[in-house]
C-alpha cells in the first residue's frame, strides 16, 4: 500500500516546532556512525551483548539506539497528526484520558446466570465501569444444556444461557439502559444480541438506548478459535444481518468487534494480528456495502478487539500503526467521509496465552506491563487478566486485583495525564512505521487472493498462524526466547492459593431450568416463530427480526441454532499442513 496524502497535509506546522531539516538529519546520522565506531563497538568488545541481535515477536529488528534518521515521519503532521485528527496515530479523541479514563471492562461469566450476576454486581461495586460477558461452550456452539454434546461443559468456561429467562437473570438489578455491555459470542451472536434486546425491553429500555458490543466476528473462528457452526458464507450473512439491523434499530451499539485477540492467542505475531484482523474487517465492510448500506451509515458501529503482550514498545506501536492503517483503508479504499468512520475504536485484553501455571503470582507483573501498553497505546476499554487464569477461572480476589491494576495505572501512574505520552520517541515511531508497512504488505497479499474469505477457504491464514506458533515454540525450547518460571528463573515452590471450582451440579440445574422454561411458554407461539425463522433463512431477508420473535417467545438458543443448521448446514474444519 502506498501512503496517501493526508487530508490535512496543507496545514502548516507552528513556527516553534520546525521540521527536522536534511542538514540536521545528516548531522545525526554522522554522529551516530561515530558513536557506533568509537564508543559502542569498544563497549561490545569489552562486554558482549546478551544476543547477537535483538528482535520483537514479529521479527522486527531492534536497533541498539535510535535517532531521527530511524523515525521517518516522527515530526510530520501527515504521518502523526494530532489526537482526534486524521490519521489518528496519536489517538481518536482530542483529550483521550484527560477527560475520562478508558472503560474498565472485566470479562466474567461462569456457572449459571444467577451466579454470574453476583460477580457482575460485585465488580461494579468495586469500580468496574462496563460489563463483559463470557459464555460457556454450549452457548457459543448453539447447544442447550440437555444436548449430548454439552455434557461436562455447561457453565465451565462461561455462563450458560439458553433462553430469555436466563438472560433476564443474568442482568437482574443491572439497568441495561445505563450500563455498557460487551458480549464475546460469534456463531450465535445474532441470537444472543436478540436475547439482550429482549431482556432490556423487559426492563423498559428501548433498543436505541442500548450501548455495548457483540463480538460477532465469525471469520476469525475459522482461523484461530473454532467455535463456528455454519459454513463461512452463511455465517457472513448472519454477521451482515446484525450490522444492518444495528445501523437502523440499535444505533449506539457496536454491531461487531473484529478480533485480533484470538488470532494472536493462536500464535500469530503482532504484525499478523493487525493484518489478518483488517483482512477480516475489509471483508465485513464489503459485505455490508454489497447489502446496499452506505459506508458512513454503519462504519462508526465497527469496533475492534486486540491482544496485549509483553513487548511494551512493539505493543504500543501496534496500536498506533493500526489506527493509521485503518484510517487510510476507510478513507482511500471505501471512500468514507464521516471522520467517525475512520476512527479505530478498540478494546484490549491482556494476553491470556502469556500467563503461566508455573509461579502464577508472577503473572501480576506481566498483566501490569500489558495493561500499561494498552493505555499508552490509546485503548478505549480494557480487560486485565487475573493471575490464576492459567489454572482456572478467576476467583473473586484475583478478579479484584486485576481490576485494581487498571485503577492504579489510571489514578497513580500519571500516564493518563498526557495524550500519547510516548509519541515522538524515535524507537516507537520507527517500530510503528515498520508494523504499518509489514501489515500493509500482508494485507495486500490477502487482497490479491480475493480477500479474507478465499484466503480462509484456501487455508492461507491458518497456515501463517500455525507457522508462527511453531516458531514461537521452537524459540522457547531453544531459549532464544525466555519466559520466567518456564525456561528461566524456575522454582519448586507450590502455588497454594485457592482456585475457583464450578459446581458440577449446575449442569443438572440448568437442564431442569430449561425444561421448566419450555413447559411454561406458549408452545404454539414458539413453534410458529421457529418455523418463520426457518422460512426466512431459506430466503434473503434480514434474520434479526425473526430471531428476536423467537427469543421473545422463549425459544431456546439450541432450537434457533438447529433451525438455521437445517438450512445452512454445518462447517467442518479446513485441514492445513
Amino acid at each position: 500500500m502506498t501512503n496517501p496524502k493526508n487530508a490535512h497535509a496543507d496545514r502548516r506546522e507552528p513556527p516553534h516546532r520546525p521540521r527536522l531539516g536534511r542538514t540536521r538529519r545528516d548531522r545525526a546520522v554522522k554522529a551516530r556512525l561515530a558513536w557506533e565506531q568509537d564508543t559502542y563497538s569498544k563497549a561490545k568488545a569489552k562486554v558482549p551483548e546478551r544476543k547477537p541481535e535483538f528482535r520483537t515477536t514479529s521479527n522486527l529488528r531492534i536497533e541498539p539506539v535510535y535517532d531521527p534518521s530511524d523515525a521517518d515521519g516522527a515530526d510530520s503532521l501527515e504521518r502523526l497528526g494530532y489526537p482526534g485528527q486524521y490519521p489518528y496515530t496519536r489517538g481518536i479523541q482530542p483529550t483521550m484520558y484527560r477527560s475520562r479514563f478508558w472503560t474498565m471492562r472485566q470479562y466474567a461469566g461462569f456457572g449459571n446466570a444467577a451466579e454470574t450476576n453476583k460477580r457482575y454486581r460485585y465488580l461494579l461495586a468495586q469500580g468496574q465501569t462496563g460489563l463483559s460477558v463470557a459464555f460457556d461452550l454450549p452457548t457459543q456452539m448453539g447447544y442447550d444444556p440437555d444436548h449430548p454434546r454439552a455434557a461436562g461443559e455447561v457453565g465451565r468456561v462461561g455462563v450458560s444461557i439458553s433462553s430469555l429467562a436466563d438472560m433476564e437473570d443474568l442482568f437482574a438489578q443491572i439497568p441495561l439502559a445505563q450500563i455498557s455491555t460487551s458480549m464475546t459470542i460469534n456463531a450465535t451472536a445474532a441470537t444472543l444480541l436478540a436475547l439482550y434486546i429482549a431482556a432490556a425491553k423487559k426492563q423498559g429500555a428501548q433498543p436505541n438506548a442500548l450501548r455495548g458490543t457483540v463480538q460477532n466476528d465469525i471469520l476469525k473462528e475459522y482461523v484461530a478459535r473454532g467455535t463456528y457452526i455454519y459454513p463461512p458464507r452463511a455465517s457472513l450473512r448472519l454477521v451482515t444481518d446484525v450490522i444492518e439491523y444495528c445501523a437502523k434499530d440499535v444505533p449506539q451499539w457496536n454491531a461487531i468487534s473484529i478480533s485480533g485477540y484470538h488470532i494472536r492467542e493462536a500464535g500469530a505475531t503482532a504484525v499478523q494480528e493487525v493484518a489478518f484482523t483488517f483482512a477480516h474487517a475489509v471483508q465485513y465492510v464489503q459485505a455490508a456495502l454489497d447489502r446496499g448500506l452506505p459506508v458512513d451509515g454503519f462504519a462508526a458501529q465497527l469496533s475492534f478487539f486486540f491482544d496485549v503482550h509483553n513487548n511494551l514498545i512493539e505493543e504500543v506501536a501496534k496500536f498506533r500503526a493500526a489506527r493509521r492503517l485503518w484510517a487510510r483503508l476507510m478513507r482511500d479504499r471505501f471512500g468514507a467521509k464521516d471522520p467517525r468512520s475512520c476512527m479505530l475504536r478498540f478494546h484490549a485484553q491482556t494476553a491470556g496465552c502469556s500467563l503461566t501455571a508455573q509461579q502464577p503470582m508472577v503473572n501480576v507483573a506481566r498483566v501490569t506491563i500489558q495493561a500499561l501498553a494498552a493505555v499508552l497505546g490509546g485503548a478505549q476499554s480494557l480487560h486485565t487478566n487475573a493471575y490464576d487464569e492459567a489454572l482456572a477461572l478467576p476467583t473473586e480476589e484475583s478478579a479484584m486485583l486485576a481490576l485494581r491494576t487498571q485503577q492504579v495505572i489510571a489514578h497513580e501512574s500519571g500516564v493518563a495525564d498526557v495524550i500519547d505520552p510516548l509519541g515522538g520517541s524515535w524507537a516507537l515511531e520507527s517500530v510503528t512505521n515498520q508494523i504499518e508497512e509489514h501489515a500493509s504488505n500482508l494485507l495486500d497479499r490477502i487482497q490479491e487472493m480475493g480477500g479474507a474469505l478465499p484466503a480462509i477457504e484456501r487455508g492461507y491464514i491458518q497456515t501463517q498462524i500455525l507457522q508462527s506458533a511453531t516458531e514461537y515454540q521452537r524459540m522457547l525450547e531453544t531459549k532464544e526466547l525466555n519466559v520466567v518460571g518456564v525456561n528461566v528463573c524456575q522454582s519448586d515452590h507450590v502455588f497454594d492459593k485457592p482456585i475457583l471450582k464450578v459446581d458440577p451440579r449446575i449442569e443438572e440445574a440448568q437442564k431442569k431450568r430449561l425444561r421448566a422454561v419450555c413447559d411454561a411458554r406458549d408452545e404454539a407461539a414458539a413453534r410458529a416463530a421457529l418455523r418463520r425463522l426457518e422460512d426466512a433463512a431459506r430466503g434473503t431477508a434480514n434474520l434479526m427480526p425473526a430471531i428476536l420473535e423467537c427469543v421473545e417467545s422463549y425459544a431456546t438458543v439450541g432450537e434457533i441454532s438447529d433451525r438455521l443448521r437445517s438450512v445452512f448446514g454445518e462447517h467442518h474444519e479446513i485441514k492445513v499442513i
